[in-house]
Formats: structure tokens, C-alpha cells, sequence
């Protein structure tokens, strides 16, 4: 079941949004999309994240959102693609109109039964689904000891068991690998990131104030962060291909 008022809570946000969050390795748009394609589809595009990296790789992107906020941002950042307000549910394109779909971070929002009849609506006959997460590293005890504060019941899962599957309507499963990669990030940014996730934004003042300081005190102790204005922070991305059956 979506929660509503988590996912609608990054309706307030935009510009945050893209400068916190970590983008995605080329590697993730390399497996989905070995080979250039008449037209791809981002869902839950957000700020153009992924979509980037399906420029160049597509004679046509585009990039489906149902946050203005978010779509603003893409727009600017990403003028050459289609941006279109719409969800996963109701994508505004026409039947059989594009070879890939990509997912980044945002399936789980989605009513997955209702979003993958639309998706498979929307692909060619055997065209390609990719879903792809980034999450943290489990060898990462700093970042890992951050998630359970902020996201105790994400935390406790290995990143990706509770947002994709072997098995979707519509779908074959094809491959999943994983992607280990380094992102130097500067402390300040590193909070920053947490303030754009949905538990903070639908917190209360003081328990946004005392995650913040959960996350601080873990900083502030594990010798890898400790007295560090910039440290690297481990991160894998999971990448899920599927065809349309």
C-alpha cells in the first residue's frame, strides 16, 4: 500500500532535491539501454536524475512526473526533453509509443498492478522496463547507522527486497546486477541529502531537529566521518531489466 502523504510530500521540493541527492552511475543506463533507441520514457522523472543519462541514447526522451516542482527544475536543467506532467498509472503517451521505461527510485510510490499495465501499454512489443535504486553500501556502518534513524524499517532490508521483484505483471525478468560506486560528498551536503527524504519532510519540527542530531552524533563518532568536513560515501545501485511479455 502507497503511502499518500509520503509521496506527495515531494511536492514541496524541487531544487533541493537535485542539488542533495546522488545521481546515478552511467553503468545503470549502459545495462538497461546497451544500444540507442527511437524513444525512451523516464517515470517518476523527478528532477531529471536518471533522465539525463538517457540523453544521447534516445532520439526521443521523455520524462513523465507528477510534481511541478520537479518537472520545473527538469525542464531547465534538461530543455531538450519532453517533460510531461502525469503519473504512473495515467502516463500521458500513446499506446506502443516507446522502446525503453526506466524506474529510478520511484516504484515504490506506485500502485505497481495498476503502473505495470500502463507501462506494458506504453512499450513496443518486447521492448524494455529498468528499475533502478541506489542505496547504501551495508559495508558502510556510518551511513547504514543513518538509514536506521531515518528510515528504521528500510534500514533493516538489504536496499531493493520490498521494491522490486523477480516476477511483474506483464513482464520477464531478464537480469539484476549491482553496482558499486564512491560519491565524495562535503558533510553539510550529506545532512542536506537526508532533509529532502519523505521522513523528514512530513516530520514535526522537533523530530526533524532530533534526527538531525541522531545523524550528527553518528558523525561525529565513527572515525571514517569524525572531525572530516568531506568524506567518500559508499553507495550500490541495483538495476532490474525486464521485457514486456
Amino acid at each position: 500500500m502507497v503511502d499518500e502523504v509520503l509521496a506527495k510530500s515531494f511536492e514541496r521540493i524541487g531544487a533541493d532535491y537535485d542539488r542533495y541527492r546522488p545521481g546515478f552511475p552511467q553503468a545503470s543506463a549502459d545495462l538497461i539501454m546497451p544500444t540507442p533507441v527511437r524513444a525512451a520514457l523516464d517515470l517518476g522523472a523527478g528532477t531529471g536524475k536518471f533522465t539525463e543519462l538517457l540523453q544521447g541514447r534516445a532520439e526521443r526522451v521523455v520524462a513523465v512526473e507528477p510534481s511541478s516542482a520537479m518537472l520545473d527544475v527538469l525542464t531547465v536543467k534538461l530543455p531538450a526533453v519532453e517533460a510531461l506532467q502525469g503519473s504512473a498509472e495515467r502516463i500521458p503517451v500513446g499506446d506502443s509509443s516507446v522502446d525503453v521505461v526506466t524506474v529510478a527510485q520511484a516504484l515504490h510510490w506506485f500502485d505497481r498492478v495498476a503502473a505495470c499495465a500502463e507501462i506494458a501499454r506504453v512499450l513496443v512489443p518486447g521492448g524494455a522496463l529498468g528499475l533502478v535504486w541506489n542505496h547504501s553500501d551495508p559495508e558502510s556502518a556510518w551511513d547504514r547507522a543513518a538509514h536506521r534513524i531515518a528510515h528504521p524499517a528500510v534500514a533493516e532490508e538489504d536496499g531493493t527486497t520490498s521494491s522490486a521483484a523477480d516476477e511483474l505483471p506483464g513482464f520477464v525478468h531478464v537480469r539484476h546486477e549491482q553496482i558499486h560506486w564512491t560519491e565524495r560528498i562535503r558533510r553539510e551536503g550529506y545532512l542536506r541529502r537526508w532533509s529532502t527524504v519523505s521522513s523528514f519532510l512530513v516530520a514535526d519540527d522537533d523530530e526533524r531537529a532530533r534526527m538531525f542530531a541522531e545523524i550528527e552524533a553518528v558523525l561525529d563518532a565513527d572515525p571514517e566521518t569524525r572531525g572530516r568536513d568531506e568524506f567518500d560515501l559508499s553507495l550500490v545501485t541495483d538495476v532490474f531489466l525486464y521485457r514486456r511479455a
